[in-house]
């Protein structure tokens, strides 16, 4: 991926890294930037049934979900504090951060304090002239969401509560986040941009 991305953007210069070690994303974003923008995308969903929730997924889980989140943020919002230019971050939750969802007991409570510190982080960062929003997609079809919910059964049960009838699309997402890291959101902060075609209102 990381060469696709620089085959594609001869600027990018992509930095490989278990976000849940402190220390490695620390050093390696030390060195980096400047920044005006984040995206935080990374995550990870172990799903169990709440009885059979493990210390080792609720760890990861918290590690790559919300952890990673606060910390890169830190090291960049402080070097954009440090620019004394107006930066933005989006986040990306998801719908299961506001809908419970069976054997998501882990997922679903990670994305929901993902939403809350997004919206400390907006009300902490605002006088500072950084925003940050969230986009909270419902299913999204990537290679990897095609294999999980490319089995009929299972996928009409979740598209039958979507009015809009069908799952996201990777560019529903990137379109979404495109705009809140863009001026045309200048006033928006501390918001969930939902993607889920409806899903919560049904």
């Amino acid at each position: 991926t990381a060469l696709i991305l620089q085959g594609n953007c001869p600027g990018i210069e992509p930095l490989c890294l278990d976000l849940a070690d402190w220390e490695a994303t620390e050093a390696a974003l030390r060195s980096a930037g400047p920044f005006e923008l984040l995206v935080n995308n990374a995550a990870v969903a172990l799903l169990q049934p709440f009885l059979e929730v493990t210390r080792e997924a609720l760890d990861r889980s918290l590690d790559v979900n919300l952890r990673s989140v606060l910390h890169v943020s830190q090291i960049v919002a402080r070097q954009m504090i440090a620019q004394g230019v107006p930066g933005a971050i989006v986040n990306v939750s998801s719908q299961a951060s506001q809908r419970a969802l069976r054997d998501h007991a882990v997922y679903c409570s990670t994305k929901s304090a993902l939403d809350m510190l997004s919206k400390v982080m907006a009300m902490e960062l605002g006088p500072h002239k950084i925003r940050v929003n969230t986009v909270n997609p419902t299913v999204v079809m990537t290679d990897m969401g095609r294999i999980n919910w490319s089995d009929p059964q299972k996928s009409a049960a979740m598209i039958n509560r979507i009015p809009l009838g069908k799952f996201a699309e990777v560019d529903d997402v990137v379109n979404s986040i495109l705009f809140l890291l863009s001026d045309k959101s200048a006033m928006t902060t501390g918001s969930s941009l939902m993607v889920d075609g409806g899903f919560l209102v049904s």
